[in-house]
């Protein structure tokens, strides 16, 4: 789809991007200082985001028909709301691509997909160092949310928790302070 940019084209992947895609993954992690942590394949990305209950979807920025930026989102649900909103897991502009405005092209396509589908919000995280990107999104609009820390099980301590279920009754799965709603 044609955008106010010139030259510049936002369109949905398609299952022949996924080496595309896990590219601008990597470049993502190299500027994140994550590169470590990338653990992801062109089969896992052709199976998670095109296979038979794709987890994620993937638009694909282009300046002359070359991709130069990626937003890679999903759909998440607000309880207090009692509605869908959109995570913004990636987005990404090649550093030389930069202050074209096409970060801001891809972050306001993606509200409006937002918006289209009654989503009650959009939400992402950025680094705490990232001061460009941070003063970027405080000029959308965006607000920290103070109060709130991210909490992740991955590796071997998903494993760990996950092999609890079960094994001990239901209340031994349970960890101390967390409450048990029943």
């Amino acid at each position: 789809m044609e955008t106010a940019l010139p030259d510049f084209a936002l369109r949905e992947a398609r299952a022949e991007d996924c080496g595309l895609i896990l590219s601008l993954i990597r470049e993502l992690a190299e500027y994140e200082k994550l590169a470590h942590e990338v653990v992801a394949t062109e089969e896992a990305l052709r199976e998670t985001l095109f296979g038979e209950h794709p987890a994620a979807e993937v638009i694909i920025g282009e300046w002359q028909g070359k991709a130069v930026a990626y937003a890679l989102f999903f759909h998440n649900f607000s309880t207090f709301t009692g509605r869908p909103g959109i995570y913004l897991e990636d987005i990404y502009v090649k550093p030389e691509m930069r202050g074209r405005g096409y970060g801001k092209c891809l972050l306001t396509y993606v509200a409006r997909l937002a918006v289209e589908r009654r989503c009650a919000r959009m939400e992402w995280s950025v680094l705490d160092w990232n001061e460009p990107s941070i003063r970027f999104y405080r000029s959308l609009g965006a607000v920290a949310m103070d109060g709130w820390t991210v909490q992740r099980l991955d590796g071997s301590s998903l494993d760990t928790v996950a092999a609890m279920f079960g094994k001990q009754g239901r209340r031994a799965a349970v960890a101390p302070g967390v409450a048990d709603t029943g």
